[in-house]
């Protein structure tokens, strides 16, 4: 089924789920979409040969960006999408009609480390400041705020003692990039067969 992944930043999980799919897998990345013009996601998405495109969130309101949103994913029959380091909410318009089936990651363990403002370095950050020994990603369903929807699969790593937080992302991130495509395949399955999914498992290491 045909997959928009939305990203601010350098797209590594796009990149992840780019060499996930296999043909007749359950979905295939048609669009790319940034609100940056110059993030690294779009000439991941240029090499791939999808079609990249930035949609300036900026100045404009809420219901605007979602009808050109809408406009782009319904043009391109998208049926589920994929939040890899998106900074932005999503519109409700978006959110509405495509309930269920918007996908986001998060670099902890959620609800925990959660929220406006919570995002990249900044959550290991507060990791580590909290004394946790415990860290790992989260796919969750998005919703009209920030890290509050539904979790739907986690994968943990240790904290160590002398960690700070560039290491700490890095071994975080190498369990982002097994979560997310087996999240994405787990729900996308489900919704080629007109089901609703099941409970998501994964191994802690491959």
């Amino acid at each position: 089924m045909a997959a928009a992944v939305f990203a601010s930043g350098g797209g590594t999980n796009l990149q992840a789920l780019l060499d996930n799919e296999i043909e007749n897998g359950p979905y295939r990345i048609v669009v790319v979409i940034s609100d940056r013009e110059a993030a690294g996601a779009l000439e991941r998405a240029e090499a791939a040969g999808r079609i990249a495109r930035t949609i300036e969130v900026r100045g404009r309101s809420s219901e605007d960006v979602g009808s050109e949103t809408l406009a782009l994913l319904e043009s391109l029959s998208v049926r589920v999408i994929f939040l890899t380091g998106y900074l932005r909410l999503i519109p409700s318009a978006v959110v509405s009609a495509y309930s269920r089936r918007i996908l986001n990651i998060h670099p902890a363990l959620l609800p925990d480390f959660g929220g406006t403002g919570m995002y990249g370095q900044r959550v290991h950050e507060a990791v580590l400041a909290s004394g946790v020994q415990v860290s790992g990603a989260t796919v969750h369903y998005a919703d009209e705020e920030y890290d509050t929807g539904t979790i739907v699969g986690q994968l943990r790593v240790p904290v160590l003692p002398e960690d700070d937080a560039p290491t700490l992302a890095a071994r975080v991130l190498s369990v982002e990039h097994r979560l997310f495509p087996a999240v994405a395949d787990h729900i996308c399955e489900a919704l080629a067969q007109g089901r609703e999914p099941g409970p998501f498992s994964i191994t802690p290491s491959n």
